[in-house]
């Protein structure tokens, strides 16, 4: 039977978040981390998780490349920041 777990998100990159990675998967959530970095600016986690909904240590390891987003934090976090924050697909 195969393993339903999934490698973290930082694990196909060499230097998370600062080097593309080599998984266009894990690329994609690594984009995600550093827009959020960006949108984050300089307001600490937990007044992020305050304006989001979003709780700190979820934030904190979504940016660290521990966790994938799910879809829901995703959305609540680019409602609250006002941004777009998922990477667009471009073919």
């Amino acid at each position: 039977m195969a393993s339903r777990t999934r490698p973290e998100p930082q694990a196909h990159c060499d230097a998370w978040p600062d080097e593309i990675c080599g998984d266009p998967v894990a690329e994609r959530a690594r984009l995600f981390a550093v827009s959020l970095r960006t949108a984050v600016g300089s307001l600490t986690l937990r007044e992020v998780g305050a304006l989001t909904g979003v709780d700190h240590t979820a934030l904190s390891r979504i940016l660290d490349g521990q966790v994938w987003p799910d879809g829901y934090t995703i959305a609540r976090l680019e409602v609250r920041l006002g941004t777009g924050l998922w990477p667009r697909y471009e073919m």
